[in-house]
C-alpha cells in the first residue's frame, strides 16, 4: 500500500484510502449532517479519512469556511478538538446546532417539547407574529395567499420553542423547525399539505434527537482523552489570525476546508420559493441577521471582469491561513470552479503568492497529478450542465513553504 509522509512530521496516510473516500459519490448521511442541507456540502466521508490521515486524537481541526459544519462534526466525533470560522450567521447556528453535546435536562426539555408537536401547528388556533423581522423584510416572498399557512405553521412552531428554558433544547428545536420549513419551502415545485408539514416535524425531531445522542455517544466514549472542544468565530477569515481564539489553538495539526467556488452562484443564505424568488426566512427562524447579497458570502460579484474581486478576497483569507498554519499543518482544500482552464492557475497563483507550495501526493494517473471528484448531484448544481468543468472538484494540499 502506497503511504506518503508530509515534512518531517509523524503522520502517514494512505493515498488509496483518501482517494476512495475522495471519490465517494454517497448522500451526505450520518451523525448530525442531515440536520440541514447547506450548499455545496463537504464529503463527510473525505473529511473523516483527511482528519484521520492528518491529525491525532486531541489535535485541532481549522476549518476557516465552516459553513454547514462538516468539519467539525466530524473532528468532534474522531476526538480532535475543532475551530470554524465562517461570516455567515445562518452558518453559525447551524454549527452550533449540529455540534451540541446536549445534556440531560436538554434531553427531557426537548422531548417535552417534541410530544407537544402535533397539537402546535393548529391553523385555527391564534399565531405570534415576529414583528421586527417582518419589519426588516424576513418575510418577504412569504406574506402572500399562497404561505400565510407555512408562515403561520412556522410562527407556531417559534413561539413555542421560544418557551423553552435549557440552551440547548431551544437550539436542536429551532434547528428542527428551520429544517421542516427547509423541507416545506426551498426549492419544491409541488408545496406539501399542512398534515403532511406537522408529520414531517414529528419525524425529524424525533430523528435528529436520535442523532444527537449518536453523536454525544461518540464524543463521550473517548475515555482515555479528554472530551474534545468545539468553538466558532461568526467573522470574515481574513484577519482572523489576531483573534485572541485563534492564536490559543494555532497551528493546529490540520486546516481542512471549502471555500465559496470561483464563478459559479450559490445561495448560501436564502431559500428559493415559486421558482427563483429569495426568501430569507431562515434568519428568523433562527433568531440571526443577514450580512448582505450573495456576493458577502461568495467573496466577489461572479460577474466582475476575470472575478478580480474574487481572487483579491481569496488572497487576503488565504494570507491569514497562511498565518494559522506552522511546518506541520497540511492544509486541504475541496473546490470546484465555472472555467477550470484559467481559474484553477489563478487559484493555485493565489496560493503561491500566500506562501503555500502545494503538494502532489497522490500517484494517480487524471494527467495533472491532482485528484478529482466528480460532484454529486446538488441544488446549485443542478441548473449546471453535467459535463462542464463545474461539474467536477478538485482536492488541493498545501504546506506552507
Amino acid at each position: 500500500m502506497n503511504e506518503f509522509n508530509f515534512g518531517s512530521g509523524p503522520i502517514q496516510a494512505s493515498v488509496e484510502e483518501i482517494v476512495l473516500a475522495a471519490q465517494c459519490g454517497k448522500p451526505v448521511s450520518g451523525l448530525t449532517h442531515g440536520f440541514y442541507r447547506y450548499p455545496a456540502r463537504f464529503s463527510p466521508v473525505f473529511v473523516r479519512a483527511a482528519i484521520e490521515a492528518f491529525s491525532k486524537r486531541g489535535d485541532w481541526v481549522v476549518d476557516p469556511f465552516a459553513g454547514g459544519g462538516t468539519t467539525l462534526v466530524e473532528a468532534l466525533a474522531s476526538g480532535r478538538n475543532a475551530l470554524g470560522i465562517d461570516i455567515s450567521s445562518l452558518a453559525a447556528f447551524i454549527c452550533e446546532a449540529k455540534t451540541l453535546v446536549l445534556s440531560d435536562r436538554d434531553i427531557g426539555a426537548f422531548q417535552r417539547w417534541m410530544v407537544l408537536l402535533p397539537s402546535t401547528v393548529n391553523m385555527r388556533a391564534p399565531t405570534f407574529r415576529f414583528e421586527s423581522y417582518a419589519k426588516a423584510g424576513y418575510y418577504r416572498n412569504l406574506e402572500g395567499y399562497a404561505f400565510w399557512r407555512f408562515r403561520k405553521a412556522i410562527e407556531q412552531c417559534m413561539a413555542s420553542v421560544q418557551r423553552l428554558r435549557c440552551k440547548g433544547a431551544q437550539t436542536l428545536a429551532r434547528c428542527v423547525v428551520l429544517r421542516t420549513a427547509q423541507w416545506a419551502l426551498d426549492a419544491r415545485k409541488v408545496r406539501p399539505s399542512i398534515p403532511r408539514f406537522r408529520m414531517e416535524l414529528r419525524w425529524l425531531a424525533e430523528s435528529m434527537l436520535e442523532a444527537a445522542l449518536v453523536l454525544r455517544g461518540q464524543i463521550e466514549g473517548s475515555r482515555n482523552i479528554p472530551q474534545p472542544k468545539v468553538a466558532f468565530l461568526n467573522r470574515d477569515t481574513a484577519e482572523a489570525e489576531t483573534e485572541d481564539l485563534v492564536r490559543e489553538v494555532c497551528p493546529p495539526k490540520l486546516i481542512i476546508t471549502s471555500p465559496p467556488y470561483p464563478g459559479i452562484h450559490v445561495l448560501y443564505h436564502r431559500w428559493q420559493v415559486d421558482g427563483r424568488r429569495e426568501a430569507p426566512a431562515p434568519f428568523w427562524i433562527t433568531g440571526k441577521l443577514d450580512g448582505a447579497g450573495s456576493s458577502y458570502y461568495t467573496m466577489g460579484d461572479r460577474h466582475y471582469p476575470k472575478l478580480r474581486t474574487y481572487f483579491e478576497s481569496l488572497k487576503a483569507s488565504f494570507q491569514s491561513i497562511a498565518r494559522m498554519a506552522g511546518p506541520e499543518t497540511t492544509i486541504v482544500q475541496m473546490i470546484a470552479f465555472s472555467e477550470v482552464e484559467w481559474q484553477l492557475p489563478q487559484y493555485l497563483e493565489v496560493m503561491e503568492s500566500c506562501g503555500l507550495r502545494e503538494e502532489l501526493p497522490w500517484n494517480i494517473n487524471t494527467g495533472d497529478g491532482r485528484l478529482w471528484r466528480d460532484v454529486p448531484n446538488r441544488k446549485w448544481h443542478a441548473q449546471q450542465k453535467s459535463r462542464s468543468p463545474g461539474a467536477k472538484e478538485v482536492v488541493l494540499v498545501h504546506r506552507i513553504k
